[in-house]
């Protein structure tokens, strides 16, 4: 009895671990395009990337909807010279993780 009952408590728990590992790490973000000191012929530039564990992502400070999957893809302009793109990702016990990205324009003559 002792053993069947301590069998049912091991899986029990690997079972919550396995499930409740993603809350336990908190967010996560990875941002695939752009990468940084990434220059851009013009100052139109679509970032891409993928956000799990999260309730809030944020590029500088804007509110972005990442899809079912957690990616997302957002299109911005950007003036000429040099920008830092600013990206943070919050979980739902407030948890944040950010990323940064330096671009730069160049002048047009």
């Amino acid at each position: 009895m002792r053993a069947a009952l301590g069998i049912v408590l091991a899986i029990v728990l690997g079972y919550s671990l396995i499930e409740g590992w993603p809350l336990l790490r908190g967010p996560k973000l990875v941002i695939t395009f752009p990468t940084n000191d990434t220059a851009i012929a013009t100052g139109v530039l679509t970032i891409s990337g993928k956000a799990a564990n999260t309730t809030a992502l944020t590029i500088d400070g804007a509110p972005v909807i990442p899809d079912t999957n957690g990616s997302f893809s957002e299109t911005i302009a950007l003036p000429q010279g040099s920008s830092i793109l600013t990206f943070t990702a919050t979980d739902r016990f407030g948890r944040t993780v950010t990323e940064t990205r330096q671009i730069f324009v160049p002048q047009t003559n």
